[in-house]
């Protein structure tokens, strides 16, 4: 009986794939589904409740700051409570609980370091280095032929790096990387110079407009790519969704 064969050591660009591609399907996000893209895009916001999740802390602590910025543990205590409601909710009805807990990290760190300096703006602090860290990464990662996009991509549709022996491939997943990265790189580029100015009820607004409103179409454009690039066959006796 021969002995059995080592198991291959997986790559880091292997494992980050897997890790990307495996976040991208909890998000809803699997090219392999064959999903209308208006769903797939509504299941990435994570529909009514991911949207509300999203955006009630934020646009309450920007209302509440406008009207009365002393004190402030006001605006943020009423911010951060929102994100905890929505985590205990998420909880008592066992449902993935991952979104709501990231929104409450976040928005617990963000009230934190404002309340330490005592600067309202100091709440947007977090957002713009996710912004700066994300940007980075994706231009980064496009420009040297190792899309973080065709990664994702690879792992879910079973080629791993394959992708990057494609040129027609590799060249979409570039340009999707350097358009994510324009997304995170406009947001820095509006809101810092508005938080160095500490315009902090503008630079919550902006926040807002320049988030969902501008994510969920970039979503739908890599969906569409994505499709575009992997075709997959219609079952038989069922109409392809648009």
């Amino acid at each position: 009986m021969s002995a059995p064969e080592p198991e291959r050591e997986q790559s880091a660009s292997e494992i980050l794939g897997a890790a990307l591609g495996g976040a991208a399907r909890k998000a809803g996000l699997d090219p392999a589904d064959n999903g209308a893209t208006h769903k797939v895009v509504w299941s990435a916001m994570g529909g009514w409740r991911g949207i509300l999740e999203s955006v009630l802390p934020s646009l309450a602590f920007v209302i509440l700051f406008t009207i009365r910025p002393e004190p402030l543990l006001l605006s943020l205590g009423v911010s951060v409570g929102l994100a905890a409601v929505f985590t205990i909710v998420r909880l008592l009805q066992k449902s993935p609980p991952s979104a709501a807990i990231g929104g409450l990290v976040a928005a617990a760190a963000a009230a934190a370091l404002a309340l330490w300096t005592g600067r309202g703006a100091d709440n947007f602090v977090p957002g713009l280095i996710t912004n700066a860290a994300y940007g980075t990464a994706m231009l980064v990662s496009a420009l040297i032929g190792w899309s973080l996009i065709g990664l994702a991509v690879g792992f879910l549709m079973g080629e791993g790096t394959a992708w990057r022996g494609d040129r027609r491939k590799r060249r979409a997943f570039r340009w999707l990387g350097i358009a994510w990265a324009a997304l995170f790189f406009a947001r820095l580029a509006v809101q810092l110079p508005l938080y160095l100015a500490d315009e902090v009820a503008i630079l919550g607004t902006l926040k807002l407009i320049m988030g969902l409103p501008l994510f969920a179409p970039l979503i739908a454009v890599t969906w569409l790519v994505v499709r575009a690039l992997y075709p997959r066959e219609p079952n038989a006796g069922t109409p392809p969704e648009a």
